[in-house]
């Protein structure tokens, strides 16, 4: 398992670094992402079951498009949701239980802290905004391993996220996985996977950096 205290940010050895998946992680988006695919529903007239959706968040919005719209569409129905989305999604976000407490916890202990998330950057940019999550980066727009290459570049030791695509990012980029049991994983499944940490959710991140990484 990698060791947290000896990763690098930029140029200041020796600071830890932990990386924070988005959605179903630091952001509570259900209702937010349902409601930007009940408005696309109303305006297109395609049935979309948004529970199936809210069901499955973590991929990228066009493969789940895909499952709703012919290949030739999705384009431009990711182009329409992403439209819609600052004004409808945005606001129906919330903190997920635990998140603030748990960044709190790592700027006690010195730590950096960096978003890498599968939602597009200006929006990943402006949820990580509405919510005023204290963060030094934000990245967007990568799913699964593509995000390791973000989380070496921001020298991040561990990555916490809900999806089985977030233990392969923290693989991809050699840092612990911690796997929160949020979203549509349970533990057994996260563990199943292959992360390194499984927590029931945020609540439980401070004790573990306490174990971890204690002040």
């Amino acid at each position: 398992m990698p060791d947290l205290n000896s990763v690098e940010i930029g140029h200041v050895a020796g600071r830890p670094v932990l990386g924070f998946d988005l959605d179903l992680t630091l952001a509570d988006t259900r209702a937010a992402i349902g409601a930007v695919y009940a408005a696309l529903a109303a305006e297109t007239g395609v049935p979309i079951d948004v529970d199936v959706v809210v069901g499955r968040i973590g991929p990228p919005l066009e493969h789940e498009l895909a499952h709703w719209f012919p290949a030739a569409e999705v384009p431009a129905m990711a182009a329409r949701y992403r439209a819609m989305y600052p004004d409808v999604a945005v606001p129906a976000t919330v903190v997920m239980p635990g998140a603030v407490a748990a960044l709190a916890a790592a700027r006690k202990r010195g730590c950096g802290i960096v978003v890498v998330s599968g939602k597009n950057q200006a929006d990943t940019e402006r949820t990580v905004r509405f919510l005023g999550l204290a963060v030094d980066a934000v990245v967007g727009g990568l799913f699964g391993a593509d995000k390791g290459a973000a989380l070496r570049e921001h020298g991040a030791g561990a990555y916490v996220g809900d999806h089985t695509g977030d233990v392969d990012a923290a693989r991809a980029a050699g840092a612990v996985a911690v796997g929160v049991a949020t979203g549509a994983f349970g533990a057994a499944a996260l563990t199943a996977y292959g992360a390194d940490v499984v927590l029931p959710d945020l609540l439980a991140f401070p004790g573990w950096l306490d174990a971890y990484a204690p002040a």
